[in-house]
């Protein structure tokens, strides 16, 4: 999360579709509502203040889930990295990201191990039941840095294979509420999807504008790829994010796991439309 230059929050998640292989992931039989909480709690739990322990704790996370080594890729920029998992479908790709570097107050855990969190949980859902498009799961670096992870991997897209990324779907910033829009970083037609997916799911919704305030999502933007924000903030947000309060112990996890509903179905829906649904 960060200010003006810099950057904040992120948005998102579930619906129960059953129209393609991705939305099979929500229906899990032998996976109730206490068992994905109990893995957030966990996956919470690897939090890193250190911010130069912080990448070496996402890749851990996703070992964690059963990622192999070569599977993970660092992708390296002069001045950032980020870290990059792929689950192959068609040429047509939706990138699903969050931040995962750190104010020095506190922990970092709204801002934005939150949002690993749910980028590591919707991999391993994707992973289990793949759709027909390709995705790219991203934990970028120096977002408090002024978006620099997420810029430099959205402008070293060729020109030319710009048209096939039909979405880029961020989380930043959850644990006080449910999920809503970051509408000042999102574009309509995606915000229109959240918020039909939030009323099938039958939790509240709101386009949450910060104006001060940018996020991985408008990286995106910037070179026409659809894009959406979605956080968990609440009322009182300034007192936690940024500071040292930003600690595990303060997260109230139904935050996340909204998240994740909203965000494994809004994926689902993505899935099943053209390319072109949300430009």
């Amino acid at each position: 999360m960060t200010r003006k230059r810099t950057t904040l929050l992120a948005l998102g998640l579930i619906a129960v579709i059953a129209v393609v292989a991705v939305a099979a992931a929500i229906d899990r039989p032998s996976e109730s509502q206490a068992d994905i909480l109990e893995v957030l709690k966990k996956d919470l739990e690897m939090a890193e203040c250190d911010d130069d322990k912080r990448l070496e704790s996402v890749k851990k996370l996703f070992k964690e889930k059963g990622v192999s080594d070569s599977e993970i890729v660092v992708q390296k920029f002069d001045s950032a990295e980020n870290v990059v998992l792929t689950v192959k479908g068609g040429e047509e790709t939706v990138v699903v990201g969050a931040h995962f570097d750190k104010m020095k107050p506190g922990c970092g855990v709204f801002d934005n191990w939150t949002g690993v969190v749910l980028v590591a949980n919707l991999y391993t859902a994707v992973k289990k039941y793949p759709g027909k498009k390709t995705y790219v799961f991203v934990a970028f670096g120096k977002e408090e840095k002024g978006l620099v992870g997420s810029d430099k991997m959205a402008k070293a897209i060729p020109k030319e294979e710009r048209s096939r990324y039909c979405a880029m779907v961020n989380f930043d910033s959850f644990g006080m509420y449910y999920p809503q829009v970051l509408s000042n970083v999102s574009d309509r037609k995606l915000s229109q999807l959240a918020k039909s997916t939030a009323e099938e799911l039958e939790i509240p919704f709101s386009d949450a504008s910060v104006d001060w305030a940018r996020s991985d999502s408008a990286s995106f933007q910037s070179i026409d790829v659809p894009a959406i924000t979605l956080h968990g903030l609440g009322q009182g947000f300034e007192k936690i994010i940024h500071t040292s309060n930003d600690k595990a112990e303060k997260i109230e996890i139904n935050s996340l796991y909204h998240g994740y509903r909203m965000g494994l179905s809004m994926l689902a829906k993505i899935d099943a439309a053209e390319c072109e649904a949300f430009r």
